[in-house]
């Protein structure tokens, strides 16, 4: 079946957890308890509807401000596809949070209420969603039902994301404009008859015809290696296979690879998955792979196919989110992860902080504040095995972590 990981984002009030739990809610994903809670929440509220808000706030200071603070994973199945959604907050101070949540995500649903039109954070997640390459991006133009919906507001909201979308480096993506009204499910997930004007699909339509395989561009085979796997037992005594999880790329039995940092060369011999054995592996796979050739390999390494290497790095030029709140500076030593390997890193320039509305970068910034994005170089004490993040999304990504504190203080991608 077909997994799809999507994000939503939108400022305040805009409706993204109304819509989520309308989803659930019409979909029949919610449990007898959940929505007899949901319920009778809402009587006592007063409200003569249900508020489907309560579906996805779990936190106690969510329900009683009925805003969004952490992102909340939320998952559901069609007969089509089975969904992870990641309902992310749409504050300002909460913006790592919507970085978090779309940066493991194939598609985004952005949420803009018709009354207001595109506002500053709106600007902000659809920046944010370009610079994570989210491919295909649902602007839903939400409580339609409140501007008698108007096709000449959602044409003008539409106009005004497209305009936006122009000044983008990143012409790949995909942009769907839905009107929706998230409280009554229209066009959520059934068509509208109260929205004629419309011909598209609704969201729910939109999504199930996405298809995985194609969405994120087919990228190079990296195969970090986690484990090596000797199970010492008399059946598999001379076994020696290399356990992790395959990103970008199918790999094949009878493919040459490349183990980094050794540069060492083999073939691929046998993939494995438990007691299952298979002749080829598809990305994000989690198998066990053996070489005709005993060669070196320990936890860190990289298995590349021959050919296709990534670069070998000591100095990094990246886009960082900032997400600690003492801010980042020049001179400053973190610790950095890129996948598996870790090694520590001294920021030596902060090139410039990079505006969120796309009107462009303020240079030689004297540093990078909470929440803040911003182009940066860095120095790190080993070599890295690296893809620009455009190339690669899994090996295009790192986090720095604060040494003093052990708080992950930022996260980068690779130019």
């Amino acid at each position: 079946m077909n997994v799809l990981k999507i994000a939503t984002a939108g400022s305040v009030d805009d409706g993204k957890s109304t819509l989520i739990g309308r989803i659930l809610y019409d979909t029949k994903s919610l449990t007898d308890d959940k929505l007899q809670a949901i319920e009778e929440k809402s009587k006592q509220r007063g409200f003569d509807y249900l508020d489907f808000s309560l579906a996805t706030d779990g936190l106690v200071a969510e329900r009683e401000q009925g805003i969004t603070i952490d992102v909340a994973h939320i998952y559901f199945s069609t007969p089509k596809t089975s969904f992870i959604i990641a309902d992310t907050p749409g504050h300002i101070e909460y913006t790592r949070n919507m970085v978090t949540g779309a940066s493991n995500s194939q598609a985004s649903i952005i949420l803009v209420d018709a009354r207001n039109g595109v506002v500053e954070q709106t600007y902000r997640h659809f920046f944010i969603n370009n610079l994570l390459r989210v491919k295909d991006v649902i602007v839903a133009v939400n409580k339609m039902d409140l501007v008698d919906f108007s096709e000449q507001k959602f044409n003008e909201i539409k106009g005004e994301i497209e305009y936006l979308a122009s000044k983008s480096e990143y012409q790949d993506q995909k942009i769907t404009f839905i009107p929706i009204s998230a409280l009554h499910g229209d066009n959520v997930v059934s068509k509208s008859a109260r929205i004629d004007w419309y011909n598209g699909h609704s969201i729910l339509d939109h999504l199930e015809d996405l298809d995985t395989q194609t969405i994120e561009k087919d990228a190079k085979a990296r195969f970090p290696v986690q484990t090596v796997v000797r199970p010492k037992t008399e059946e598999y005594h001379d076994f020696r296979g290399y356990a992790g999880k395959l990103y970008g790329d199918s790999i094949a039995v009878g493919d040459e690879v490349t183990i980094l940092p050794s540069a060492t060369k083999s073939k691929v011999k046998s993939i494995h998955f438990f007691n299952q054995e298979y002749q080829e592996a598809q990305k994000g796979s989690s198998i066990n792979l053996t070489l005709e050739d005993d060669v070196n390999i320990s936890r860190g390494d990289m298995i590349v196919k021959s050919g296709e290497e990534p670069k070998a790095v000591k100095q990094l030029e990246a886009t960082i989110c900032w997400m600690d709140k003492t801010p980042l500076q020049a001179s400053e030593k973190y610790y950095i992860k890129h996948g598996i390997n870790d090694a520590q890193a001294k920021i030596t320039n902060i090139t410039s902080l990079v505006k969120t509305d796309f009107s462009g970068e303020e240079t030689a910034p004297s540093q990078l504040s909470l929440n803040e994005i911003g182009q940066v170089s860095l120095k790190v004490s080993k070599q890295l095995f690296v893809d620009s993040y455009k190339d690669n999304k899994s090996n295009g990504t790192f986090i720095l972590i604060n040494p003093r504190t052990n708080n992950t203080s930022g996260v980068g991608f690779i130019n």
